[in-house]
């Protein structure tokens, strides 16, 4: 057969599409300083867009009331808590290199002396102690990791200054503010746009990839906030020093999802050996609570909204934070979340419309 050559009309379409396609990503890399403001102002605006409808219903129909509203809950809920912790690590930077010097340098101990009073494990437990002191695990740790200082001013560094993360702070929303103030056009063009590129199955892959984006930032953020309020107020109660710090260091390690116990478990060792019993014990009920919250709350919040495995945010967490700097704790998760789950519906429809093949024709 001869193939039939395309007629100048689809030509030009085609053509007109490519030019689009490339006018698209030199858009983009001529934006590109502001582009991880504009992710993450995205995320946050989808995020409390059913919020922000609340909110101006409750308050006379007025958009511009409601949107100062969001932006004060976006300000408090997603912004102050990361500027917080990142400025406290950056103010106490000096403090955290000698630390984590001195921390190389521990040794440990002799066995305390009411661990052989222990009923049935306690001459199990002092053998057991003996071993972990002669085998001088520190020393060899020691050896094995890098130099404490060089790692702490290497993410110092990477952070920046004070002003440039106040810059991209502001920026975010300044931008969400505009989001929200322009939302109905901005999801009719959206829609739009996946209408366009798939009809309605477009459209409705477009309320997907918000259900998720949703989930994922609720789940992230929330569970953070409640983790290191719990762990924050565990540790100050308990009176474990640098507490302030450490409750930024388990702010940071819980978006990254390194869990809670980072900070939490060393305090409670520190507390055993260097305070009395009823802080230590204490703090480790507390410790326990907020390792299952991390368990618990975060799969539930995200799973509302979209069932996401959970190694996708931690794998998002990583490879945005390596891409887009420190908004990349956020946009990571969703960027895979939401590309995993349009593909897995993607797949479904697809599985649903294929004719079902009989087992024995195989």
């Amino acid at each position: 057969m001869t193939p039939t050559l395309p007629t100048p009309r689809e030509s030009r379409a085609v053509l007109a599409a490519l030019m689009a396609g490339v006018m698209i990503l030199f858009s983009l890399w001529v934006v590109r300083p502001f582009l991880p403001a504009t992710i993450w102002a995205m995320t946050i605006g989808i995020t409390t867009w059913p919020l922000l409808l609340r909110i101006q219903k409750l308050l006379w129909g007025s958009r511009a009331l409601a949107v100062s509203c969001t932006t004060l809950i976006a300000l408090l809920v997603f912004v102050l808590p990361f500027w917080l912790a990142m400025t406290t690590l950056m103010t106490h930077s000096a403090e955290l290199m000698r630390f984590g010097e001195t921390a190389m340098k521990f040794r440990v101990p002799a066995e305390p002396h009411w661990l052989a009073n222990l009923p049935l494990i306690g001459p199990k437990s002092i053998t057991l102690w003996q071993k972990i002191e002669n085998a001088r695990l520190p020393q060899l740790l020691d050896n094995m990791v890098p130099d404490t200082g060089q790692i702490i001013r290497w993410v110092l560094n990477y952070l920046g200054g004070f002003s440039m993360l106040a810059l991209q702070f502001l920026l975010t929303l300044v931008i969400m503010a505009a989001l929200h103030a322009k939302g109905e056009a901005a999801t009719r063009l959206v829609l739009e746009f996946g209408y366009a590129l798939a009809e309605q199955r477009g459209k409705d892959m477009i309320l997907l990839a918000g259900r998720t984006i949703r989930g994922v930032a609720i789940g992230v953020t929330v569970t953070a906030l409640v983790e290191t309020a719990v762990g924050g107020a565990g540790m100050e109660i308990t009176g474990m020093p640098w507490a302030s710090v450490l409750t930024a260091i388990t702010f940071i390690a819980c978006l990254l999802q390194a869990g809670p116990g980072v900070t939490l478990i060393p305090a409670v060792i520190w507390m055993f050996f260097f305070k009395d019993m009823l802080s230590a014990i204490v703090l480790l009920v507390i410790t326990v609570l907020t390792i299952v919250i991390d368990n618990v709350l975060r799969p539930y919040l995200i799973r509302k909204q979209a069932d996401v495995p959970l190694i996708l945010i931690m794998l998002g967490v990583i490879g945005g934070l390596s891409a887009f700097g420190l908004v990349g704790i956020f946009v990571g998760p969703v960027i895979l979340s939401v590309t995993y789950t349009l593909v897995k519906s993607w797949l479904a429809e697809a599985r649903t419309a294929a004719p079902q093949t009989p087992a024995s024709s195989l």
